[in-house]
């Protein structure tokens, strides 16, 4: 698991290779990610944007911008969390995300919290440390 805070709001990311979802012979590498978001503060906050940064391990980068996420602008009062999962196709069987999240305070404030940098790894990727 990959953990960042910002503003005692944790952003918990736990990636996950999909073997079932992928064509290797097609350069097709498919992973899930779920998201933990977890207010620790005590003001409330809504998520109001992402912008997610993906890079494949050929060092190639998308940028990704948009309304909340899956759909929602999920509000959190001190002490909640909100938990979602989705997706990423890379053309290389690993690579990396990152990325920050607009939020808004229920004083109107605006301020980003950031999602820690994860890996994507596939199975025949990984290392192992001797």
């Amino acid at each position: 698991m990959y953990h960042a805070t910002t503003r005692q709001i944790e952003v918990i990311v736990e990636p996950q290779f999909l073997p079932e979802r992928s064509a290797p012979e097609k350069r097709q590498f498919f992973w899930a990610y779920t998201i933990i978001i977890v207010n620790s503060g005590q003001e409330t906050v809504q998520l109001k944007t992402r912008h997610w940064i993906i890079t494949d391990s050929a060092g190639r980068s998308q940028e990704v911008r948009g309304e909340g996420v899956i759909g929602e602008q999920p509000v959190l009062a001190p002490g909640e969390r909100f938990e979602y999962t989705s997706g990423v196709p890379l053309t290389t069987a690993s690579g990396f995300m990152t990325g920050r999240y607009q939020m808004v305070n229920d004083r109107g404030e605006r301020f980003e919290i950031d999602i820690p940098l994860f890996s994507l790894d596939s199975p025949d990727t990984k290392r192992t440390l001797n």
